[in-house]
């Protein structure tokens, strides 16, 4: 069983979808169950496997909605005796803890620009674990000779790109492109999805300008100070290897944050 719960975990991850996983870590005494008894809750509220039955498994199920949706993992303790559970028909005479972890699927960086920070920084995203996208209008940067473990390359236009990538809660928007007026372009789109983060390169001056550009076009203040320009943490980077890991370490510092997303720079009003 434990095989086709981790195959199920796989299919739910690599298709977008989320979940927690219920261990029983630990026994003392009497118990319906036995340690390391898994159950998966999907978020649909469905379930897969067991580690019990009854009100426990109920109770896990209600804190498992809390996980999936803070994306932090919690233990949660029972006293199976007959003072404490002999309501439920469930008396055995002993104690558990379940360990309730997030399943969350894997992270997908898109890359919007091909040149040498963009080769960097998808090779070192992707052993982070992030599945990376690359998105350029030049054909001869944006190849899969250039970028082997992309899963997709978009090499026509930016526009078309916009119009077939749908970023949601999983998604990282990084914006390294060649020019001043790609960046801002990008970003005009970017600011107006769901992308759980999104970072753009450039001097501090430059992004003023920018972000003075596109809200007097009307794009809200409050999306503007969401973007974490410049990219990446400040840990000194000037080799295109350096800045990709700085940038990595920020989209990390983004998805270990759960619901609660980290402040971003706030350059916009710092600025002002």
């Amino acid at each position: 069983m434990e095989v086709d719960l981790f195959d199920e975990i796989q299919r739910l991850r690599q298709s977008g979808r989320r979940a927690a996983l219920a261990t029983i870590v630990q026994i003392k005494g009497s118990v319906p169950s036995f340690q390391t008894a898994k159950m998966l809750i999907r978020d649909d509220g469905s379930i897969m496997g067991s580690v019990g039955g009854g009100c426990v498994e109920a109770e896990v199920w209600a804190a498992a909605q809390d996980v999936i949706r803070e994306e932090k993992s919690r233990i949660m303790s029972f006293d199976l005796t007959a003072d404490s559970m002999g309501d439920s028909g469930l008396i055995c005479g002993g104690k558990l803890e379940i360990f309730i972890e997030p399943i969350l699927p894997t992270p997908k960086m898109v890359i919007f620009g091909a040149g040498h920070i963009s080769t960097q920084l998808s090779k070192i995203a992707a052993v982070a674990g992030f599945r990376t996208i690359i998105v350029d209008n030049r054909p001869q940067y944006a190849n899969v000779e250039r970028f082997p473990e992309a899963l997709a390359i978009y090499s026509e236009s930016f526009e078309k790109a916009f119009d077939e990538i749908l970023p949601d809660a999983n998604t990282y928007l990084v914006i390294v492109t060649r020019g001043h007026q790609e960046d801002e372009s990008v970003l005009r789109w970017a600011v107006g999805t769901d992308a759980r983060y999104i970072g753009m390169i450039g001097s501090k001056r430059k992004v003023r300008t920018i972000f003075e550009n596109l809200q007097n076009e009307g794009v809200a203040r409050e999306r503007l100070e969401q973007v974490c320009a410049p990219v990446g943490l400040d840990i000194g980077a000037v080799l295109p290897e350096e800045i990709a890991v700085a940038i990595v370490a920020e989209a990390i510092h983004y998805r270990r944050a759960g619901f609660k997303h980290p402040q971003s720079k706030k350059l916009y009003q710092t600025t002002h």
